[in-house]
């Protein structure tokens, strides 16, 4: 019988690309192995990869000073581009004493709000001004990808000098109507609240910070977003509603009543969201939309947010918000996910069985 071959990573990413997986995964023990619709699938057609072959195979895409990185820290984050094929998010990691990588692709084409299947309101938070705008989901809920849509309608349609802070880059940001400066932890800064710092003494209209995953970037974003600059941020929580009481619980207790404050006047958007597998194939962006009225504002001030729900579900039309189930309840009628999936990513799957006449 024929040896296998071990693959070179082109070839892998090759695959990837051919059969539209979302990501590639290199571990000694099993043979590469693809995420395709959200469900991991074996390359059986590759060997079995030895220890020697994982480090051979992933060392290949990176440079000295990665490797150095790795072999201090036992994980580092990079991306590259491979031409022909897009960019592919890197993490390199140590299991069982081996090296082992997770590689998220990231296609060159930006796709627009329409065709990932964003709701119109999510275009009109482009428009605005100034203020903050998070995008939060678990990881792998396409939270880059929606950014990455957002930044280049702005791109494409305003003339601003736009800052992007994250860790690593992934989409490309070609300059159209805006200037784009893309900066990235560890290369280009020392971290995400430091750049957010300096950011503000860069003429910047509008700022993407890749995670805002501490107190002090947090702290910034706010500060970022009340001097009038548009700020763009991710969390990873499941709703909007928690998506608030996260950001008010992170800072000390003294200082969550000026949180609210500040939180109440800055706040323009929280878009929450998920991948469903479709039926035939593929996945469904499920997201939730909050887009702060006066009586949400008012709120959040008052510190009533388990309130707001409740004023997401009425008004759809006039308001330009959903919820969940409400984007659940739609994708299920429009025969594109079941049931059954719905209810898995549902926050509140009593709510949804009601929404849909079950028991």
């Amino acid at each position: 019988m024929e040896e296998k071959k071990l693959p070179t990573m082109d070839e892998l990413a090759k695959e990837a690309v051919d059969k539209n997986a979302s990501d590639i995964h290199i571990l000694a023990g099993a043979p590469p192995s693809l995420r395709i619709d959200g469900k991991i699938v074996y390359l059986t057609h590759h060997p079995i990869l030895l220890p020697k072959d994982t480090q051979k195979l992933i060392y290949s895409i990176m440079s000295e000073k990665q490797r150095r990185v790795f072999e201090e820290t036992h994980e580092v984050d990079f991306s590259i581009g491979i031409k022909g094929l897009g960019r592919f998010r890197v993490n390199v990691y140590a299991q069982r004493g081996t090296v082992a990588a997770a590689l998220r692709r990231l296609p060159y084409e930006i796709k627009p709000m329409e065709e990932l299947g964003l709701i119109p309101s999510v275009k009109e938070l482009c428009h605005k001004p100034h203020g903050l705008i998070l995008v939060t989901g678990p990881t792998g809920s396409g939270k880059t990808t929606t950014l990455a849509s957002m930044i280049d309608y702005i791109d494409t349609n305003f003339s601003y000098h736009i800052i992007t802070i994250e860790d690593p880059i992934e989409y490309i940001f070609p300059h159209k109507k805006s200037t784009v400066s893309q900066r990235e932890v560890g290369n280009d800064t020392q971290g995400f609240a430091v750049a957010l710092k300096y950011a503000l003494r860069e003429d910047p209209d509008v700022i993407l910070v890749g995670e805002m995953r501490d107190l002090e970037t947090i702290r910034a974003a706010l500060t970022a977003a009340e001097t009038g600059h548009l700020v763009f941020g991710t969390l990873h929580t499941n709703t909007a509603v928690q998506t608030i009481n996260r950001i008010i619980n992170v800072f000390p207790e003294r200082e969550q009543e000026q949180v609210r404050t500040e939180l109440s006047f800055v706040l323009q958007g929280v878009i929450s969201q998920r991948l469903v597998p479709k039926i035939g194939g593929g996945r469904v962006l499920i997201h939730e939309v909050l887009i702060p009225n006066t009586a949400i504002r008012n709120l959040i001030r008052e510190n009533k947010i388990h309130q707001i729900y409740g004023l997401m579900q009425a008004g759809q039309a006039q308001s330009g918000m959903q919820t969940m189930n409400q984007a659940i309840l739609k994708a299920i009628r429009a025969g594109l996910i079941t049931p059954e999936d719905g209810l898995k990513v549902s926050p509140d799957p009593d709510e949804l069985k009601r929404l849909l006449g079950m028991r």
